[in-house]
C-alpha cells in the first residue's frame, strides 16, 4: 500500500535567530588586540611578567624558578593576607614564588598603583628567596 506522506527529510539547522533586521551577526565588542578583550587574570599575569623580566636581567638565576600567579591565598581567618609568598626548591620541584591576584588588586586602584605593588611584591620575595635585602634585589625598591 501507498502512502501519500513523503519520507521525512534529513535534519536541517535551524537558522540563526540573532541576525535581526537584516544587520548581520552580533560579533565581539572589540577585536582581540584591544586591551578591553584583555582579563583582569591575563592583565594581571602581564604585570608579573613584566616585572620578573625586568629583574632576570640582573639576576640570571631566576630563570629557573617559577613564577605562579593565583587569584586568593589559602590562610586561616586570624592571620593577615599575603600578597605573595616564596617556596624555595625541594627535590624533583624548582622554587616557586606566588604573587595573590585578588589582594593586590584590592589594594590598589589604577593600573599603575597595581603594576607598582606587583613589582615591589616580586622584588620581596626574590629578596627572601635568595635571602637578601629587597634594595640589593632592586636598587629603586621603595622608591618609585
Amino acid at each position: 500500500m501507498d502512502s501519500s506522506v513523503p519520507p521525512p527529510l534529513p535534519f536541517e539547522p535551524r537558522p540563526r535567530r540573532r541576525d535581526r533586521h537584516g544587520r548581520g551577526m552580533r560579533g565581539p565588542v572589540a577585536p582581540p588586540q584591544v586591551p578591553l578583550s584583555v582579563s583582569r587574570g591575563e592583565s594581571f599575569r602581564d604585570l608579573v611578567q613584566d616585572s620578573v623580566e625586568r629583574l632576570e636581567r640582573r639576576w640570571p638565576q631566576l630563570a629557573e624558578v617559577d613564577f605562579v600567579v593565583r587569584d586568593v591565598p589559602v590562610i586561616d581567618l586570624e592571620d593577615s593576607v599575603p600578597l605573595g609568598s616564596a617556596v624555595p626548591a625541594a627535590k624533583g620541584r624548582p622554587a616557586q614564588i606566588v604573587v595573590y591576584r585578588r589582594p593586590v588588586e584590592i589594594r590598589t586602584k589604577t593600573r599603575d598603583e597595581r603594576a607598582l605593588l606587583v613589582h615591589e611584591v616580586v622584588v620581596e620575595q626574590v629578596a627572601e628567596l635568595l635571602g637578601l635585602a629587597p634594595e640589593s634585589v632592586d636598587p629603586r625598591y621603595g622608591q618609585d
